[in-house]
């Protein structure tokens, strides 16, 4: 296996520099140069491996045997260790017809443990084993943040940034960021939105000369590897539901989406050979990705805060891996188009492509009063408390679906992490211990001006200090 860029001009290289690239140096994102196709007969074999024994088995068709076997499986186990679930993502019947995936058993009660543990992990290998001096730097929309410090905190040869919105993420996502004492974190919080974090973050991994010289690291989405990490449950909770079931049929995945990286590994997943139906692209007001799907056009609107702060985006860092697929691989066209956007703030693909797109891929955004009606109906009539990312995803499959479909929908993180919104119906959560403390911890960060040129300067002091 080997990666090339979706713009065409970066050779094919190995999966540990691929990890280390991050964003491609031609300014697109990694892919493989080729899907695995896997039988039906080696899926059915998976049905019975353990989540850890799953991601062994994924990933071996990815690495090239880059990394020694019992390395990579002393990684997986220190990744997934921590998890407050045995099964790691545990899948709960909510109806015959809808399973919920849950994705929040990590340390940061949020899908992107699942991810970010694992890359935390696979960072110290490398800084451990290449003597390398590693520099993690990242924006977020609120969970990657927390996660990726998570996964690196005072581990020796890593300095990690993130930088996040100000006053844009819950109060939790803020402070399980902020309360982190280690010196090799720093938090940058930025005056502006998620999207203008990202824009500044791609800006400095282009820098190629401040990228070689600072060792940059890429946490976001925006690293194949993380996307990689996340195929993995789709994969996990198909059996899982295929063993409930006892079918093997296709089984549509909703996913609550901003950035189109959970989704994409859902893509990824299906062109591997699970047998998936639709994919649901579910998000709120912030509904550039619903647009697309729908008309083609990609064209970011006016930034909105919802009650799903995470998918408060609108400036999707995946959208371009699935273009260059839905566009044929032609990379070619895949830079044309970026740079179009770049200077026009807008694409859209031709019609034979849409038609394409439509057959891949439902979307449905939700806007805020449908969130919490919906939060408040699965507490009244099934006793489950949805997060209110989790409530868009189940909204979008109650809009998407058919009778007689099987779903599962993906329950990012836990609701304590949103009580801002849980609150507005009227309901009382009660707090996990982890999170109850952290009110009680003094928060340390850095406050920026939305300016490219002073995120240079904090980052200037933290690398030599």
């Amino acid at each position: 296996m080997e990666y090339i860029s979706t713009r065409g001009k970066i050779g094919k290289i190995g999966f540990i520099d691929a990890f280390m690239m991050g964003l491609a140096d031609d300014g697109g994102l990694l892919v493989p140069s080729e899907i695995p196709v896997l039988s039906e007969t080696t899926l059915k074999e998976w049905q019975s491996l353990s989540y850890q024994e799953l991601v062994l088995a994924i990933f071996s068709y990815f690495t090239n045997g880059e990394i020694p076997e019992a390395d990579l499986k002393e990684m997986v186990a220190a990744s997934y260790g921590t998890f407050r679930d045995p099964e790691v993502t545990p899948v709960r019947r909510i109806h015959d017809g809808l399973y919920l995936l849950e994705l929040f058993h990590g340390p940061t009660f949020a899908f992107k443990d699942i991810a970010l543990q694992f890359m935390g992990q696979f960072y110290s290998y490398v800084a451990t084993k290449q003597g390398k001096k590693i520099h993690i730097l990242g924006a977020t929309s609120g969970d990657t943040g927390a996660s990726a410090i998570e996964g690196v905190k005072g581990k020796e040869g890593i300095k990690i940034c993130i930088l996040h919105p100000t006053g844009k993420v819950s109060k939790v996502q803020e402070l399980q960021m902020t309360t982190v004492r280690e010196d090799n974190v720093l938090n940058l919080s930025v005056e502006g939105n998620f999207d203008d974090c990202q824009r500044m973050i791609k800006e400095l991994f282009a820098d190629l000369d401040f990228k070689s010289a600072n060792h940059l690291a890429a946490i976001n989405s925006i690293n194949f590897v993380r996307i990689l990490a996340q195929t993995v449950y789709y994969f996990y909770s198909y059996f899982q539901v295929s063993k409930a079931t006892g079918k093997w049929e296709p089984v549509n995945f909703s996913v609550p989406t901003g950035n189109f990286g959970d989704i994409f590994a859902g893509y990824l997943a299906k062109r591997m050979g699970l047998p998936v139906g639709k994919l649901i692209l579910a998000t709120n007001e912030n509904n550039i990705l619903e647009r697309f799907i729908h008309e083609g056009v990609y064209m970011p609107g006016d930034f909105r805060m919802t009650y799903s702060p995470s998918m408060d985006i609108q400036v999707a860092s995946n959208f371009e891996r699935y273009l260059y697929y839905v566009l044929g691989e032609d990379a070619a066209q895949v830079n044309r188009l970026m740079e179009q956007f770049k200077t026009e703030g807008e694409i859209s693909i031709p019609e034979e492509a849409l038609r394409k797109v439509q057959s891949e891929f439902a979307a449905y955004g939700v806007d805020g009063q449908e969130c919490l009606d919906t939060i408040s109906d699965y507490q009244a009539k099934y006793c489950y408390l949805l997060d209110p990312h989790t409530a868009c995803g189940v909204a979008a499959v109650e809009k998407c679906t058919d009778e007689g479909e099987i779903n599962i929908s993906l329950a990012t993180a836990h609701p304590a992490k949103f009580d801002e919104a849980i609150r507005l119906c009227g309901i009382e959560q009660k707090f996990p211990a982890e999170i109850s403390a952290l009110f009680d911890k003094p928060q340390r960060q850095t406050l920026v001006d939305g300016k490219l040129e002073d995120v240079v300067a904090e980052l200037d002091k933290f690398y030599n200090a």
